[in-house]
């Protein structure tokens, strides 16, 4: 039974126990009318009619009549069979959205859903759970950023990857959806660099309790924020808080986006025909995100935005990369890895041998080696030299540290100070006539000559 038909024979029951206390003169035909939630002469009528064609004359006269707004079969037919055929296993609004967008639907979302409901191409939505209360939002953006990974099968017939978004916590909206083949330090600072590069810096990051995010003496247990990983080190120099997050539920605004990237994305994807991470990654920024944030972002709160700006790009780059420190072998190497750095020479100082030096990785595989604020030499991901280095890094230091780096013009040599142990006449500068600097033998030997020497 349908819920008209059920609403019609509740309105028959509700109408014969109303008319049986008429009948018996405990109501009049105006309180009748009242519980009917009708006036007094259609109560009359009501009667009328059931006096005449019993509960045939209370049926609506509509039903089973076509309505004159009715969307012609045609057209119904046609929506399923487009659906069937291209969009199948979309959900109902990302099919509708399509459909107004570029197939000329004229209906509304909610008649499409029942219309593909009845057809069995899409299965009703489950009862939802126990409410939860949520976090309430920042309130503006760049008070919080969210990054997390995704593991899905992303690219249609490709294996599984893992998909790195970092969204605003006031807004919902995406700066960044980053595929890899497997999450980690690299693709969490490139993300980040993509984002701070752009946007600025926030006042915190929310993340989980990853291994590249931080470090946790035992599982299940509060995370170590002395112990700093690569990705803690670089948000740390930049003055960003770090927050870690103990439990999905917690990360409640991440995993919904995750949903519906799943969803959507993968969708879209297939639709496009794309099918290698590269071209992935660059119609993802360029076409999907922007078409994502303008149907699923909020408006913040206030209109204020927390980012700070960047003021050197560059700094970013040297900061949002992985750092080691090493020292400095005896053949004035470092060793990285499965690397062997060789240290090219320099006019600064003879070499580097048990000196501390830092190894920076970019985001590109190039290597490059400090010594102090100083980059000493760079190399390629095999290890091989590049270009002699042109920038120092960009960490504060103290403008004596960089004396005696710059060539300067030769002074001419001054007149020779006089040592403590000069006799009074050669301080004066009158020298000493007819002396000569003794050979460095042994008195011994001098004695021995003087006597040979002697008649």
């Amino acid at each position: 039974m349908n819920r008209t038909l059920w609403h019609q024979d509740r309105r028959m029951q509700k109408f014969r126990g109303v008319l049986d206390r008429w009948e018996r003169r405990e109501l009049s035909q105006l309180e009748a009318a009242e519980l009917l939630g009708c006036s007094e002469r259609q109560f009359r009528r009501y009667r009328d009619r059931w006096e005449d064609e019993g509960e045939a004359g209370l049926e609506d006269k509509r039903l089973g009549k076509a309505s004159g707004k009715a969307i012609p079969v045609a057209e119904v037919e046609r929506m399923l069979a487009l659906y069937r055929r291209r969009y199948g296993g979309w959900n109902v609004k990302h099919f509708h959205e399509h459909g107004v967008r570029d197939h000329q639907f004229t209906w509304g979302y909610t008649w499409t859903k029942r219309q593909l409901h009845t057809a069995g191409l899409v299965a009703r939505a489950r009862q939802r759970g126990a409410h939860r209360r949520k976090r309430e939002r920042k309130p503006c953006a760049g008070m919080m950023l969210h990054q997390d990974g995704s593991r899905h099968a992303w690219l249609d017939g490709q294996p599984e990857l893992d998909l790195i978004v970092t969204m605003d916590d006031a807004t919902s909206w995406v700066y960044s959806a980053l595929l890899v083949e497997e999450e980690g330090t690299v693709s969490t600072l490139q993300a980040l660099l993509a984002v701070l590069g752009s946007e600025g810096l926030p006042c915190s990051l929310y993340t989980d309790r990853g291994s590249h995010y931080f470090f946790t003496p035992r599982a299940g247990e509060a995370v170590d924020k002395d112990r700093l990983t690569q990705v803690g080190r670089a948000l740390q120099r930049l003055g960003v808080e770090h927050i870690a997050a103990y439990s999905p539920e917690a990360r409640g605004r991440s995993e919904r986006m995750f949903g519906t990237l799943q969803d959507r994305l993968v969708k879209e994807l297939k639709l496009a025909g794309i099918g290698d991470i590269a071209t992935a990654n660059l119609w993802i920024g360029e076409v999907y995100l922007p078409e994502h944030n303008r149907r699923f972002a909020k408006p913040a709160a206030l209109p204020d935005r927390a980012f700070v700006a960047v003021a050197d790009k560059a700094q970013l780059t040297e900061t949002l990369v992985i750092e080691e420190e090493r020292i400095v072998a005896r053949d004035n190497t470092v060793i990285y890895g499965k690397l062997k750095l060789q240290i090219p020479e320099s006019r600064v100082r003879a070499h580097y041998v048990k000196a501390r030096v830092k190894v920076r990785e970019y985001p590109d595989e190039t290597l490059g080696v400090f010594h102090g604020p100083r980059c000493i030499a760079r190399y390629d991901a095999e290890g091989r030299p590049l270009a002699a280095p042109t920038t120092p890094s960009l960490a504060p230091c103290s403008p004596s540290s960089r004396r005696g780096l710059e060539t300067q013009a030769t002074a001419a040599p001054g007149a020779r100070r006089p040592s403590l142990t000069t006799s009074a006449r050669e301080a004066n500068g009158t020298p000493r006539v007819g002396t000569k600097k003794r050979a460095a033998r042994s008195n011994q030997e001098t004695g021995r000559g003087a006597a040979t020497a002697a008649p």
